[in-house]
């Protein structure tokens, strides 16, 4: 019963979020657009002419994003986008237009070795990561997992990004959490937690943003 009652608040909250009614009317997949909206809004992430990955990018929302925000650009002379957005995740995303898309699971050296292949020698100018683990309940399982997912894109970022690029993860407040960001410090020359408005108030996620890489001795 009680499992019901919660199943029927969450679907009351879902449906008369302003967020959700945004994302109906301006096209996005998912609400979780405006929380890169707000984050690219305040920190000018998204620039014309970059190149952009999208990890954990089903349903493709923040895809969506990214390529209307390059679209906004001129375009290259042969009328094509002026940016390159490459998008991986294990679940499959109905096409989006401009972006180059990769199924698979990032955590698996196949898949990996797959992106990097895509990406090929162009450093990149921003990774974006709404990569979440399947949440056990268990607390030290779940801080272990994410904080595995969060040392993938660093790794990722470490080898691909160029000097003044930025990464931006999703992370989740608990065990587990200053250890992720004394990782993005070591890496990082600037680290910045973000907490978009469109992030639901009694979730525990958060962001982090690091940018500008600092030179590894």
């Amino acid at each position: 019963m009680a499992k019901n009652r919660f199943n029927h608040s969450w679907l009351h909250d879902h449906i008369n979020d302003p967020y959700v009614k945004l994302a109906q009317r301006e096209g996005y997949r998912a609400r979780a657009a405006y929380k890169l909206k707000e984050i690219d809004e305040q920190d000018k992430l998204i620039k014309a002419g970059q190149i952009v990955v999208d990890l954990g990018a089903a349903p493709g929302s923040w895809s969506q994003y990214v390529r209307n925000k390059l679209a906004l650009g001129a375009r290259r002379a042969d009328g094509s986008l002026n940016g390159t957005i490459f998008a991986l995740d294990l679940l499959p995303m109905e096409p989006v237009a401009d972006v180059h898309f990769i199924l698979g699971d990032f955590r698996e050296e196949e898949v990996w070795s797959q992106l990097e292949a895509v990406v090929g020698s162009q450093q990149v100018d921003l990774v974006l990561s709404d990569m979440a683990p399947n949440l056990s309940g268990v607390a030290t399982a779940d801080s272990a997992r994410i904080e595995h997912l969060c040392d993938l894109a660093l790794e990722f970022a470490a080898k691909h990004l160029k000097p003044e690029g930025a990464l931006l993860v999703k992370c989740f407040h608990g065990s587990g959490y200053s250890q992720i960001v004394e990782k993005f410090k070591r890496q990082f020359k600037v680290v910045a937690p973000r907490k978009p408005k469109a992030s639901r108030d009694k979730s525990a996620e958060t962001f982090i943003l690091g940018r500008g890489l600092k030179k590894q001795g």
